[in-house]
């Protein structure tokens, strides 16, 4: 599966704790990621300053789902699920 381009839910429904250019403390669950551009696209993609996370990130189905809103409910929902 390839992403949806103009999603964005791996930047905002995750926590990233390694530092982002502009967030140097990674981010909280559910915040928009400062490098999430008004179109929903990263900033740094292809960049060298991209978190790794964010590289290792793969589209499936299962995480992605069929549309942008389920994919930003399913991602939040992995996310509460592995911080318990």
């Amino acid at each position: 599966m390839n992403c949806r381009l103009g999603c964005g839910a791996c930047c905002i429904a995750p926590s990233i704790t390694t530092p982002i250019p502009g967030m140097p403390h990674g981010k909280p669950a559910g915040v928009r990621c400062i490098q999430l551009n008004d179109g929903n696209l990263c900033r740094l993609f292809g960049k060298s300053d991209r978190p790794a996370v964010c590289g290792q990130f793969a589209a499936i189905e299962d995480v992605c789902g069929t549309n942008n809103e389920e994919a930003l409910w399913l991602i939040s929902s992995l996310e509460q699920a592995t911080n318990i």
